[in-house]
């Protein structure tokens, strides 16, 4: 490798693209076009950085299956931040092991890092550990260090677990400036206002006030009665009922939880849960059959008693019945939720990560378009969305499932 090649990838490393292109801007031998691409990618121009990656590997020969493997794995972080989550995985698998049969532990590590973090934006939580888990994280450089701790503190903020995100966080931001990163910095620093933020709201006797992750996760560890409206659950005392997949039904204890200690007049919950301006026989008997099955489905937990005016929630074995609500009255705060992270979306990602269909979220999307609150670039298959990231309120910290979309 000679000189020009070894000041760029330096140049590279210690966050200079500039520095980096000055060198071999010019050149068009396969590792001048590999440097170049991951400069443009810093720079942000990801559709030049993905084709430069691509001639790279291609004119690789087949004997160099370390530079190849390589830059498979810049194609795959290109991918994640362009939030194309359809990115093969057994591509960037196989360069992994490539790269560790060949010794190169360092870019073995961050393939295991790009993977996790794909994880962790699909909501799998559990699958994102076990990769972790195969990572020595004591062994990387700072930069891949501090990238660790950021997943790990992604994974203890999604599993309510702030004091663990704290000291993930410091950690990341310790090991950050150890690399002299200023986006590895800024994005270290950028986790620990997250985690200063209001993450949900605590809705308890008609009353509204922020909650920050370390009281979320109080609250969850409570003896109260919780229904919490950013995961679809009902939980009480390590017991959980959870409502994704029922949407109706989680619609009705919502109310009634939000309510609580009083009750709701029945045209209050058809309107909620059916969306019935104008209430007719038929509807009112399709909310007895539907309060019957919370009845069922919260038995070990609370009943739903009848009222002259509609139904009151009470709690069998809890004090209180407290709501956990997003940070923001949206319709479509999860949508917005995805966006608020800065990066530009595709529809298809979005509908991957929350795990419903491409057409409602292509519904969402326009419906936020026409309120100013997002906006979008390109066209076709390139369409990407985005938004700045909304001051105020976290976006990262509660994302689940959402709710069915009928």
């Amino acid at each position: 490798m000679d000189s020009l090649i070894t000041a760029a990838a330096q140049a590279l490393a210690a966050g200079d693209p500039f520095g980096a292109l000055n060198r071999v801007a010019l050149r068009e031998d396969a590792p001048a076009l590999a440097l170049r691409g991951i400069a443009m990618a810093q720079l942000g121009d990801l559709e030049r950085a993905k084709v430069l990656l691509r001639r790279a590997g291609r004119a690789f020969g087949q004997r160099e299956a370390v530079a190849r493997a390589r830059c498979i794995v810049a194609e795959a972080e290109i991918a994640l931040v362009s939030r194309d989550l359809n990115w093969p995985e057994k591509g960037l698998d196989a360069a992994r092991v490539t790269l560790e049969r060949h010794g190169d532990g360092t870019n073995a590590a961050h393939a295991r890092h790009l993977a996790a973090r794909r994880l962790l934006l699909l909501g799998r939580l559990d699958a994102a550990e076990q990769v972790l888990a195969g990572i020595g994280s004591h062994s990387l450089p700072p930069a891949l260090r501090a990238a660790h701790e950021l997943v790990v503190a992604g994974i203890a903020m999604r599993r309510l677990r702030a004091a663990e995100a704290r000291a993930a966080v410091a950690r990341a931001g310790r090991a950050a400036v150890e690399a002299g990163i200023p986006a590895l910095i800024a994005e270290a620093e950028n986790a620990t206002q997250v985690l200063d933020t209001p993450a949900a709201r605590l809705i308890s006797n008609g009353e509204s006030r922020a909650l920050l992750l370390d009281e979320v996760e109080v609250l969850e560890a409570s003896r109260a009665m919780v229904v919490d409206a950013c995961r679809y659950i009902v939980r009480q005392a390590g017991k959980i009922v959870p409502l994704a997949k029922r949407p109706v039904l989680f619609t009705l204890v919502l109310a009634l939880g939000e309510a609580w200690p009083a009750d709701v007049p029945r045209d209050a919950l058809l309107a909620r849960a059916f969306r019935a301006r104008h209430a007719d026989e038929s509807h009112r008997a399709r909310l007895r059959v539907e309060i019957g099955r919370l009845r069922a489905i919260l038995r070990t937990l609370a009943g739903v008693d009848a009222t002259g005016r509609g139904y009151v929630l009470v709690p069998r074995h809890a004090q209180e019945v407290l709501v956990i609500a997003r940070p923001v009255e949206e319709r479509h705060a999860a949508v917005l939720a995805f966006l608020a992270d800065g990066e530009s979306w595709s529809s298809s990602a979005l509908a991957l990560a929350l795990g419903t269909s491409q057409r409602s979220v292509q519904r969402a999307l326009d419906a936020l378009a026409a309120s100013g609150k997002i906006q979008s670039v390109g066209r076709g298959r390139a369409r990407r969305w985005m938004t700045p990231p909304a001051p105020g309120f976290a976006t990262t910290l509660l994302l689940p499932a959402p709710l069915p979309i009928g």
